[in-house]
């Protein structure tokens, strides 16, 4: 009988930010450990773009299409690090609200284990986990590590 370890396919959700980042290199180092495939997703927040366009002059599409591209160069540079690992990874963009997008994602692949990284708040709600984050944790399928600084590195 063969043994399975604890994860079967890992999620990664990132926004480009350091934290984000630091839990995609953490989450490849799991990844690797249990030879486990890695999904990469970058959710547009529709939100964002509303703000964005509503600030500047650019049209919901102009501000949806940069931030898409920005965000396929961060899964890009992601997926590059983890196939350096010999990982089989998948990269996927999403367009809604972050955290139901991501829960929504988590259940169609069957995701046992999701990576995210913590953005720090400021203020009054600093003792709680960044927005994102937080919902996530609350609607994810499975658990969900939260990663607040850079892993060790080997």
């Amino acid at each position: 009988m063969e043994k399975r370890g604890p994860f079967t396919h890992i999620l990664v959700p990132t926004d480009g930010s350091k934290t984000s980042i630091n839990a995609g290199r953490l989450a490849i180092q799991i990844a690797a450990t249990h030879s486990v495939p890695i999904t990469f997703v970058y959710v547009v927040d529709s939100a964002i773009v509303d703000e964005i366009a509503g600030a500047t002059s650019k049209t919901t599409e102009m501000v949806h299409r940069e931030l898409e591209t920005k965000g396929r160069r961060y899964l890009d540079y992601l997926c590059r690090m983890a196939r350096d690992r010999g990982l089989q990874t998948d990269q996927v963009v999403r367009h809604g609200i972050p955290h139901s997008e991501i829960a929504n994602l988590a259940r169609e692949q069957g995701v046992d284990l999701i990576v995210i990284g913590q953005v720090g708040r400021r203020g009054p709600r600093r003792v709680l986990i960044g927005s994102v984050a937080e919902r996530v944790i609350e609607y994810a399928p499975c658990p969900v590590l939260v990663v607040r600084h850079t892993p060790a590195r080997r």
